[in-house]
């Protein structure tokens, strides 16, 4: 439709019949093309204004027929998916505010481990601004790693085989005498 027509009544009863049989015509064509095209069934009922009797198509028995298997079909009622669009846009804002802070996390995280490595490579006073809650959060870092540190000892000492003992003899074998030459004199 042409963004410039204005819909409105159209009042001279001659011209408006004319329309309504072209427009008409049109979309029982439209009906006809979509039955073919998406393999489906479809009709039309058209009231036309001053007659007590409905146009149809493809015809009364056909329409009728899809009129009764649609009638037929179990009511869906609410179905898991389907939601509206306040639930659509609600969800969505859900799921952007846990990106958000998922990556506000992310970025606190970060910052305090380039704290922590400033301070192991000597510098402390990056320490002298910070207000209470960030030195909270980097003491509780702190405490992370050390706890990682000890796990991961704990781990390695764990698997490592028992040291062998250490018998010693008042004889120490030195080997064959022959692969120690006697220094030259």
């Amino acid at each position: 439709m042409p963004r410039n027509m204005t819909l409105q009544y159209i009042p001279h009863d001659s011209t408006r019949r004319d329309r309504f049989k072209k427009r008409l015509k049109g979309l029982m064509k439209k009906a006809d093309e979509l039955a073919i095209l998406c393999d489906a069934k479809t009709c039309v009922l058209v009231y036309e204004e001053g007659k007590a009797a409905p146009e149809v198509f493809p015809s009364h028995a056909e329409a009728m027929g899809i009129l009764n298997q649609f009638k037929s079909l179990p009511e869906l009622g609410p179905c898991k998916e389907a939601m509206n669009q306040e639930i659509f846009i609600t969800k969505r804002i859900e799921k952007l505010r846990d990106q958000v802070d998922k990556t506000r996390r992310e970025c606190e995280d970060s910052e305090i481990r380039y704290l922590l490595h400033k301070i192991m490579h000597g510098d402390p006073s990056v320490l002298v601004g910070l207000d209470i809650e960030k030195l909270t959060k980097v003491g509780y870092k702190v405490n992370v790693f050390l706890k990682s540190i000890v796990e991961r000892m704990a781990k390695i000492h764990s698997q490592a085989p028992p040291p062998a003992p250490c018998v010693t003899t008042g004889n120490i074998d030195m080997g064959s005498p022959v692969l120690y030459p006697t220094p030259p004199q």
